[in-house]
């Protein structure tokens, strides 16, 4: 392992905006900030909004900045990617801004039902020939449903055409309310709205511009569950 990046993990292992207890469900043991999010950490009644597989929490950080009566985590494993996210939201002293690091696979352990009101997955790893291991697949949506409130939006924005096909499937298949789609988000004003289009452009991640790069289009599929 590299010296920078043996930094960083030192480093985010001292921000104060950062979670790392690698708890496991079979542990046995209650993360103290399960169901106190909001009177614990973010001190507010705000919504909470969770982005799952944040890497370096470009829309984490970048949404807390657009909407600052919200509350915002971002959850991922690698340490030395948050790093870049939770160093510029202590920077700007966003108090709205707080990183998980851990496997999304135990969300449950560190969220109480209804907790989480909203769930971004922004270029998500596609997981070619693994569909349940996709973050929209059922084994995941329903990972979600024990945190979050019915109705509660998840948003996929990905290069990905088959992730994309394999999300509206989903859709279908379960009967999840369809509230927007785009085959590329930076032409669809008509069908994805003025606000959504705005919001789609202006935050980018480091992985989007490298797809935007090299041409790829960007897709994105917004539903209820």
């Amino acid at each position: 392992m590299g010296h920078r990046k043996l930094k960083k993990f030192a480093e985010v292992a001292e921000f104060p905006n950062v979670i790392q207890t690698h708890m496991f469900p079979e542990d046995g043991i209650v993360f103290p900030l399960k169901g106190n999010w909001k009177t614990d950490y973010f001190k507010n009644n705000n919504p909470i909004t969770l982005e799952l597989g944040c890497g370096r929490g470009e829309y984490t950080v970048g949404l807390a900045r657009r909407f600052p009566n919200r509350n915002f985590i971002g959850m991922d494993i690698k340490g030395a990617r948050l790093w870049k996210g939770a160093k510029a939201a202590l920077a700007e002293n966003l108090t709205n801004v707080a990183f998980v690091r851990n496997r999304i696979d135990f969300i449950e352990t560190y969220f109480a039902p209804g907790e989480v009101n909203e769930i971004w997955l922004p270029f998500p790893d596609p997981y070619p020939g693994k569909p349940k291991k996709r973050l929209v697949a059922e084994p995941f949506i329903k990972r979600y449903r024990n945190i979050a409130p019915a109705g509660t939006i998840v948003h996929l924005k990905t290069d990905n055409h088959e992730l994309y096909e394999f999300a509206l499937e989903q859709v279908n298949e379960f009967s999840y309310p369809l509230l927007a789609q785009s085959e590329n988000v930076y032409l669809d004003v008509p069908d994805i709205g003025t606000e959504r289009f705005s919001l789609l452009r202006e935050i980018q991640t480091y992985y989007e511009k490298l797809f935007q790069s090299s041409g790829s289009k960007i897709h994105y599929a917004e539903f209820s569950i």
